[in-house]
């Protein structure tokens, strides 16, 4: 994604192929030992949406928060958190699982991050059939309508924002090693500070004003409102789509800056 700007030898093309044979190799690793395989990449956030059902809605009263069907709610914030989640956490390993393979081997470095957002987000695209399911099954309380057309934007804007933040966490986790489990911290804080068991909508007041300023807010948005368009909020994804950018931007200073260090590390 980043080979004409991060210094990549080469075409484009070569970057590209050798992008998708590294993430490929990623997803072929990660389930050749596992009986269920890619049925993982599903179940993980099937159970996490069945059991935050359970909880708000037969345990707590929920009053209104989230739209209905409550389960098809929590999964459209709930797959794609699960793409950013574990893709972040593999981030802050990227240079030091393949120390070797990034020290000798010619094709730029960015290529290890950008097979980490590519590959995660090939499992999140194995897990959009099962939110089609249930929105079908959920029919006719789930309102389909056009901005459903979104949906792809809000994918591409989360790999522009996976890719922005790899380039700077990947460089700085592999110089100080602590930053891994404070990259932890911050990604358990951040599951409540985004509008995933809840609404943008939801929030009351000046709550709702600093929720816009979370890009997940505005990515969360463009998955959710083909399916509930009460969910529209231009600001938050005006503001998304602005961050992502940004976050790209300095990520690709970031990146180039911390790059020779970071071979020194290695």
């Amino acid at each position: 994604m980043t080979s004409a700007v991060v210094g990549a030898p080469g075409s484009p093309r070569r970057y590209l192929h050798s992008l998708w044979l590294l993430s490929a190799r990623d997803l072929r690793v990660r389930y050749a030992t596992s009986a269920l395989g890619y049925l993982w990449s599903v179940l993980d956030p099937l159970v996490m949406s069945i059991i935050y059902w359970f909880v708000f809605t037969l345990v707590f009263q929920r009053n209104g928060i989230g739209g209905e069907p409550y389960i098809v709610f929590l999964l459209t914030g709930l797959l794609p958190w699960v793409w950013f989640n574990s893709a972040v956490g593999d981030l802050t390993k990227a240079f030091k699982r393949d120390a070797k393979l990034v020290r000798s081997t010619a094709i730029p470095r960015s290529i290890w991050v950008n097979r980490i957002v590519l590959s995660k987000g090939v499992e999140f695209s194995f897990s959009i059939p099962v939110l089609a399911v249930f929105a079908i099954v959920a029919s006719p309380r789930v309102e389909l309508n056009p901005m459903i057309l979104l949906f792809p934007v809000g994918v591409v804007l989360q790999a522009i924002l996976l890719v922005g933040l790899g380039l700077v966490i990947a460089p700085l986790c592999a110089l100080w090693g602590d930053l891994e489990r404070t990259t932890r911290l911050i990604l358990r804080a951040l599951f409540y500070a985004s509008p995933i068991i809840y609404g943008i909508s939801d929030l009351p007041g000046i709550f709702r004003d600093l929720a816009v300023f979370n890009p997940l807010a505005g990515i969360f948005t463009l998955y959710r409102v083909g399916l509930f368009p009460q969910e529209w909020d231009a600001a938050a994804v005006g503001v998304a789509a602005a961050m992502s950018l940004g976050f790209l931007a300095v990520g690709i200073l970031v990146f180039r800056r911390l790059e020779p260090a970071v071979l020194k590390e290695l």
